[in-house]
């Protein structure tokens, strides 16, 4: 789960019990000083722009600005991952459970995370106009990284060589084919082949040079750019029927991949 939330403009002391899900934080506003003890551990900090950090489910946490603090006002963006979630990405990647524990980060640039924060606060803003496809990949991508970099898993994440199979892969590319005007899923497209979605976008990027969302995309361009020439429909209609969820949708997209607009190639 994705939020958007309002930081006090005044003091404040949070104790908070140990959450159910592992909670990611990001500083969007100004440079604002905060106090943070988790395990015993006090860090006193000042957050800046872009910082981050991880409070990891079952574990309580403290958060303190004293009143000799500059006030501050900001909309921080909360990321909520369910561990059912760390346990399925974690088992698609051949990772043994019981090898590792995320662990406290109480506030650090680190640029691909937030990068990847963005994204996924750009796309909750947009109402989900990219798609699910598109949001399960940057869960799984955020995911990831979490498990890479915060956490005390020393094995590296691979595929260990492993490839779709010629049909595996044709499979999923009639199927993406067959099913362009709908919201695809990576489950639903992982269910083809009987493999996790985790693995599946994996090894299909692997197989295709481009994620299974981005194979969509330009699929769904293609599309579009062949009824523009044959066709008379009107450019609202032809996005409707290739899967975008507007005509602006479609003309971002197609002008990012062709370097023209529909309007042009018409």
């Amino acid at each position: 789960m994705v939020e958007q939330c309002q930081s006090p403009a005044s003091a404040f002391e949070w104790e908070l019990p140990a959450l159910s899900d592992h909670w990611l934080y990001f500083h969007t506003g100004d440079p604002a000083p905060l106090i943070q003890k988790r395990d015993d551990r006090l860090h006193e900090s000042i957050l800046h722009k872009g910082d981050s950090f991880l409070v990891p489910a079952g574990q309580p946490s403290y958060w303190c600005q004293t009143p000799d603090m500059s006030d501050f006002i900001c909309a921080p963006l909360h990321i909520h991952l369910k561990p059912e979630l760390i346990q399925q990405v974690a088992e698609a990647s051949e990772i043994d459970l019981k090898r590792f524990d995320f662990v406290h980060c109480f506030g650090q640039l680190d640029l691909q995370l937030h990068q990847i924060g963005m994204l996924m606060f750009a796309e909750l803003r947009s109402g989900g106009m990219m798609g699910q496809l598109y949001a399960e990949s940057l869960t799984q991508v955020l995911v990831i990284h979490l498990l890479r970099h915060y956490s005390t898993l020393t094995q590296t994440i691979t595929s260990q060589n492993r490839s779709l199979t010629h049909i595996q892969l044709q499979e999923a590319i009639d199927y993406i084919h067959a099913h362009l005007n709908r919201d695809l899923s990576l489950a639903e497209l992982a269910s083809v082949v009987n493999i996790s979605p985790t693995y599946f976008a994996s090894l299909f990027k692997q197989a295709m040079g481009v994620s299974p969302h981005q194979y969509v995309i330009q699929q769904r361009v293609e599309q579009a750019k062949l009824m523009l020439s044959k066709t008379d429909l009107a450019i609202a209609q032809i996005a409707l029927q290739v899967g975008f969820s507007s005509q602006s949708h479609l003309t971002q997209q197609f002008k990012r991949i062709t370097g023209m607009t529909p309007k042009q190639v018409r």
